[in-house]
């Protein structure tokens, strides 16, 4: 049971309202929050991760919030969905309510908003401006590496010497869930109906279960949102997913040739070679594999190897968001095995 410290809390809460940037845990990943009708704030966001301006943000609001003073319109389909799983690990996309700033949406006409389930993350959305403002927050890195599932890890991404702009971390332990929140638009659901523009824990079997149809992939036009570019979430060290059949034979190349190599496994053949640097066995099942993850890729990220290799993972609805979450965080290493190979 997580031990709520309301004199922290509100101490972050007093630094929000005063348009100062705070760390603060959810279920998915920690979050670099700012005050969300605060553009000066929210252009802090930007700064401190180096993300692109034209990127959103997510708006987190406490469960009691009323969704439509940051939606101009809010479908039945979004109703039901939060009724299913809010709070929790879903993202509604919707139209933007006009005075909320557009720097929120990455300029967009749509906005994300979410009620996060962790007890400290509500503690801190009721006690900012009495319940009623919303904390935009991106994961707590710099842009595009790995998003940050405890304290710690926040503090690793932003040092006091080099970040001064985010003012305070607020510790609410290790995230259970550990991936982004699945994330849902259905700002045009009119026209192209529900579409799925990022898969996390809430998937889309459950999806389909509540609305009687499963959302479609996004289209060409669909709009931005967080996490959905190619190359994401993705440590230092090059990453490169392998079939476990593939598994022993590829150890041999690449030991042969002097590489060093990290592993991160979850197979029931484990692999005990000596030449590896390191190796990290993974849980089996893909809620206790996804609370692992980050923090799986950081520490391997540490280990001074030449590639970090991850076991390929089953195709299935449940393992959706966490395939997504690997294949982008391999996406800037494509060719990696190549080149190593070769050497």
């Amino acid at each position: 049971m997580t031990v709520i410290d309301m004199a922290t809390v509100q101490l972050a809460a007093r630094k929000l309202e005063q348009g100062k940037l705070v760390a603060f845990p959810t279920e998915t990943v920690y979050g670099l929050g700012g005050d969300a009708e605060n553009a000066a704030a929210i252009a802090d966001i930007y700064a401190a991760k180096g993300r692109p301006a034209n990127h959103p943000v997510i708006v987190h609001i406490a469960p009691e919030a009323d969704i439509t003073f940051w939606a101009a319109q809010v479908p039945p389909q979004a109703y039901a969905l939060m009724a299913a799983f809010w709070p929790g690990p879903l993202t509604l996309i919707l139209k933007r309510a006009a005075h909320v700033p557009a720097a929120a949406s990455g300029g967009q006409d749509s906005i994300g908003v979410r009620c996060p389930s962790h007890p400290v993350a509500q503690a801190l959305l009721r006690e900012f401006k009495g319940g009623k403002g919303g904390i935009a927050g991106p994961s707590a890195n710099k842009f595009g590496h790995v998003s940050p599932t405890t304290a710690q890890h926040v503090r690793e991404e932003f040092s006091a010497e080099t970040d001064i702009l985010l003012d305070y971390i607020l510790d609410g332990g290790q995230s259970d869930v550990g991936i982004e929140s699945t994330i849902v638009d259905l700002s045009r659901v009119d026209t192209h109906g529900v579409v799925l523009l990022r898969p996390g824990q809430v998937s889309v079997d459950q999806i389909a279960a509540v609305l009687g149809v499963a959302p479609v992939a996004p289209d060409a036009a669909a709009p931005r949102a967080s996490g959905t570019l190619d190359a994401h979430y993705a440590p230092h060290t090059p990453v490169a997913q392998v079939e476990a059949a593939e598994l022993p034979d590829l150890l041999l190349q690449l030991t042969a040739r002097g590489c060093k190599i990290a592993l991160i496994q979850r197979s029931l053949q484990k692999q005990t070679d000596s030449s590896l640097i390191a190796v990290l066995s993974m849980p089996s099942d893909a809620d206790h594999y996804a609370h692992d993850l980050y923090a799986a890729l950081r520490d391997m990220d540490h280990c001074g190897a030449d590639v970090i290799l991850v076991e390929a993972l089953p195709q299935t609805s449940a393992w959706q968001g966490i395939n997504d979450r690997l294949r982008r965080a391999a996406f800037d290493s494509r060719g990696i095995l190549s080149r190593l190979l070769a050497t």
